[in-house]
């Protein structure tokens, strides 16, 4: 029991300083690294060093993560300098004026689609920005972008967390002999494990949308009533089955790289058109947030300029650039997401040489401070470096000075400053955490530990509980992937001594890694610091929180039903 407290202490700490004591990033994740080591060195009997070299891997990876950020910023704030951002603006309010629809539009299939092309942050990254851009308050941009983040993370990256995450976390001897008994190949058996999670995320991603509305009417709207948001459920409902159903139907027959991509391409050609028509909306009265000065004043951090306040505040000059910029186009202001999701999209098909180049050019730190611990940085297969090129080339694009590139760039290196610093501390935390299985005290990692204990306290019950494993991966590591390799092999076991369908438990477990994708810390740091919200975290998790566990709630049901012989399982 004391162990458990103790490996429960860094996440405890997280939450409770971000969450019910509502301190800021910056002050939270240096405190609760320090309990994290703390417990390392003093419980798991980690060597300083190693924690020092597990702290170093994290700050690489955070470094990773902020070349992701800032160019996504970098692009956001030329698309503002050329003009091309207003232009953006205009296209999606004559799709439709209403708040709700822009958000089903740009978060859940805009967002699913930049997750199925890049993962690894990019939807936060790109659609929060988009939406406050549209007159969200930030808060709610935030939020809005973070909760979509579930149904399609699992084949986010073209299939990163299927392929690479349980593909390389299962191919060990134990599982690879188990495998080769049957009658399906390696391959099979992963695609049929990705086919099973997007079943379970099919039946679940039907409630996103809804869960969406629900906290923007709750939270934001004028009457802070989710039911008046919800009074568009039928277009809800057309949004949610016009991406799950060629989800699953790619998930089954194509394999795991392409459901949230094409899923989401799909669902964007029918709904777009569909809502610029007022399919399932005639009638309803256009739903918008109330003025910026009536806005509570913690959905927007000090400094952080919103569009209304920039709208509200233009001089006739800026009035007169306006009219310029409009002269840029739909598709020309639209021109550099669209050179980036190409890019993204060719550079992480793995039936082209593209990828293997990119991935060769590789900036490795071998043996950290003589330990066992090594880290690598792919510089140019990093989605931050395609929207660094996308945001140098807008102003070609848009034909106007490169003097907006400066700028630009100047302006988002400014507002990453502070959530630069707490996200660095965040994944040195997470490091830690995750590394602690190289210790003195012959113990299992802190989170393989927690894991074990869960495992032999719920016994039958365990699909119940197999997606809040993978839920808890993520959101100590941030990432889907992460929490696949990290759990996949323990998700087999467990399933295999229980004499539980493991295709099924491990799909649970990849489920359950999207999920935490809603909450996790390094996510809500990097989506609050493309809209400039900073000290606001904590009121993001709690905002996502009760989503998350809605997706829990209904994936572990599922799971438990489906390992009573719903699904035929080939093991």
């Amino acid at each position: 029991m004391t162990l458990t407290i103790a490996a429960l202490a860094p996440l405890l700490a997280v939450f409770a300083l971000l969450v019910l004591c509502r301190w800021p990033a910056t002050r939270a994740m240096p405190f609760a690294y320090v309990v994290v080591v703390a417990v390392g060195i003093a419980a798991w009997k980690m060597d300083p060093i190693v924690v020092m070299a597990a702290s170093l891997k994290g700050g690489m990876i955070a470094l990773t993560l902020l070349w992701i950020i800032l160019p996504a910023l970098a692009l956001l704030y030329t698309l503002r300098e050329t003009g091309g951002m207003a232009v953006i603006r205009t296209g999606f309010h004559d799709i439709s004026p209403d708040a709700r629809v822009q958000a089903l539009i740009v978060a859940w299939l805009f967002g699913s689609f930049m997750e199925g092309a890049a993962g690894f942050g990019t939807p936060a990254a790109i659609a929060g920005p988009l939406l406050v851009a549209l007159g969200f308050p930030p808060l709610a941009a935030c939020a809005s972008a973070l909760i979509i983040q579930s149904t399609a993370v699992t084949f986010g990256a073209v299939g990163t967390p299927i392929i690479i995450g349980m593909g390389e976390a299962l191919n060990v001897p134990s599982v690879l002999e188990i495998v080769d008994a049957s009658p399906v190949t390696y391959d099979a058996f992963i695609a049929g494990i990705g086919a099973r999670a997007a079943t379970v995320h099919a039946i679940c991603g039907l409630l996103v949308p809804f869960m969406l509305l629900a906290v923007l009417g709750r939270m934001f709207g004028r009457d802070r009533s989710a039911r008046t948001a919800l009074s568009i459920w039928p277009f809800a409902l057309f949004s949610a089955v016009a991406f799950v159903v060629p989800y699953l139907a790619v998930a089954w027959l194509l394999g795991p790289e392409f459901p949230s991509l094409l899923g989401s391409l799909v669902a964007l050609a029918i709904v777009v058109p569909a809502a610029r028509r007022g399919f399932l909306l005639h009638g309803e009265p256009v739903w918008t947030f109330a003025p910026t000065e009536d806005w509570d004043p913690t959905w927007t951090s000090e400094g952080t300029t919103t569009s209304r306040e920039t709208n509200e505040s233009r001089s006739s000059s800026g009035a007169l650039r306006d009219l310029v910029d409009s002269e840029i186009g739909l598709l020309r202001a639209w021109s550099p997401y669209i050179v980036a999701a190409s890019i993204l999209v060719i550079t992480r098909l793995y039936v082209l040489p593209l990828r293997g180049w990119l991935q060769s050019v590789e900036l490795t730190w071998e043996s950290i401070l003589a330990t066992e611990l090594s880290q690598g940085v792919q510089p140019l297969y990093l989605p931050g470096t395609v929207l660094a090129l996308a945001a140098l080339i807008t102003p070609w694009l848009h034909r106007k000075p490169m003097a907006a590139t400066a700028r630009a760039w100047r302006d988002a290196t400014s507002t990453l400053a502070k959530p630069a610093m707490a996200l660095l501390f965040a994944v040195a935390l997470v490091r830690v955490f995750i590394d602690s299985g190289l210790n003195k005290s012959g113990l299992e990692s802190m989170p393989i530990y927690l894991a074990n204990q869960l495992a032999s306290t719920v016994g039958d019950a365990w699909p119940f509980f197999a997606p809040v494993v993978g839920a808890m991966g993520a959101f100590v590591a941030g990432s889907n992937t992460v929490s696949d390799l990290m759990f996949g092999v323990f998700q087999f076991s467990v399933a295999a001594a229980a004499g539980l369908p493991v295709v099924m438990v491990l799909a649970l477990q990849a489920v359950g890694g999207a999920a935490g994708n809603m909450i996790t810390v390094h996510n809500v740091v990097a989506a609050s610091a493309t809209v400039g919200l900073v000290g606001k975290e904590g009121a993001l998790i709690r905002i996502t929180l009760i989503p998350m566990i809605v997706y829990l709630l209904i994936a572990g049901l599922l799971g438990m039903l489906f390992t009573q012989g719903l699904i035929p399982e080939p093991f």
